[in-house]
């Protein structure tokens, strides 16, 4: 519990300027409150790195306000500065290793406060109160609402009691790395340091992850440039395109009429053609014609009517008669050229 008689000094300092050296009571103050701080702020928003930015510039902004109050209320002043951070009212998921007890990632953000003042702060009642700015009463009635119980309403005291160990043990066990940016961030409040530095020196976010290249944005503004170059050119005619050949258009926009580049020779369509098997068998298409009828003929012959010898042989008759005609009149031709 944060013990306000403990804190060396008088009962009041004289307020502190931008740039002067701050007292060494409010140093004493801070460095006794910034590992509670530390994870107070870590489980009210869920992250370590969210929680020391926060840590750092409630820090800031306490250093200004220390020298306005006594020293008395400076435990009250500064949580109530940590609580009101921004980034802390945002109900988060607690990302810390506990028991299945933990209810901290259920609560909400005034309920997880009041639970967190008490375990991570180490306040009294009365105290707590002052801070949230409630009766005691009122204070009393929000714990009891968030600590541990058991599925018929029954408090849980073993695992309120194992929730309050492994939050001090938290306390006491943060890593060397984690408490040097801490310390950091102290002496930057301390030194009148901007939000942004408090900010820069409490995250543990490397550097190079902020940096940007010198010629990132110039090859991004290029590249965007080009985009717009090429979609306006796809919007101007094909004549007036670089590279493209103007051709002549009528009233109508129809292009003049052209020969063709190249054409197949008469090989290379007769090869290509789709009846090319027909093109190339001339007596296999000419039997392939005639087949219907030599199919009647030789489905119907026995049907043929008897007159159609009779038939024939008065034509084998008449070609015979044909015959005798022109060998007489040979004959005679003869003759008369004799």
């Amino acid at each position: 519990m944060t013990d306000p008689s403990a804190v060396p000094g008088a009962r009041s300092v004289s307020a502190v300027t931008p740039g002067a050296r701050a007292p060494a009571a409010l140093a004493a103050f801070l460095r006794g409150v910034e590992r509670r701080g530390a994870v107070l702020a870590e489980l009210q928003c869920g992250d370590a790195t969210t929680g020391d930015a926060a840590l750092a510039d409630a820090m800031r902004q306490f250093r200004h306000q220390a020298g306005a109050t006594v020293m008395d209320d400076w435990p009250r002043q500064f949580w109530a500065v940590l609580l009101a951070q921004p980034a802390l009212k945002q109900r988060t998921p607690v990302a810390i290793a506990v028991d299945a007890t933990d209810r901290l990632g259920e609560l909400g953000s005034g309920p997880r406060a009041a639970l967190l003042l008490r375990l991570a702060a180490g306040l009294d009642e009365a105290g707590a109160a002052a801070v949230l700015g409630v009766r005691t009463q009122t204070y009393r009635l929000a714990l009891q609402r968030s600590l541990p119980h058991h599925p018929d309403g029954r408090a849980d005291p073993h695992a309120w009691q194992a929730l309050r160990e492994q939050v001090h043990r938290r306390i006491k066990t943060l890593p060397g790395g984690r408490l040097d940016r801490l310390a950091k961030a102290r002496e930057a409040a301390l030194s009148g340091g901007s939000t942004a530095t408090a900010a820069a020196v409490g995250s543990h976010r490397p550097a190079a992850m902020h940096a940007r290249p010198a010629w990132l944005m110039p090859l991004l503004w290029s590249l965007l440039a080009l985009c717009v170059l090429a979609m306006a050119l796809s919007f101007l005619p094909s004549s007036l395109k670089p590279g493209g050949a103007a051709r002549s258009t009528d009233a109508s926009g129809a292009l003049d009429e052209q020969p063709p580049a190249s054409r197949y020779s008469e090989e290379a369509a007769a090869v290509m053609h789709r009846d090319f098997d027909l093109l190339a068998d001339p007596q296999g298409v000419a039997a392939a014609v005639d087949l219907p009828f030599h199919a009647w003929l030789a489905a119907h012959a026995e049907e043929m009517p008897a007159s159609y010898p009779v038939q024939a042989e008065a034509e084998a008759g008449a070609e015979a008669m044909v015959d005798d005609v022109i060998e007489t009149a040979g004959g005679e031709t003869s003759d008369e050229i004799d």
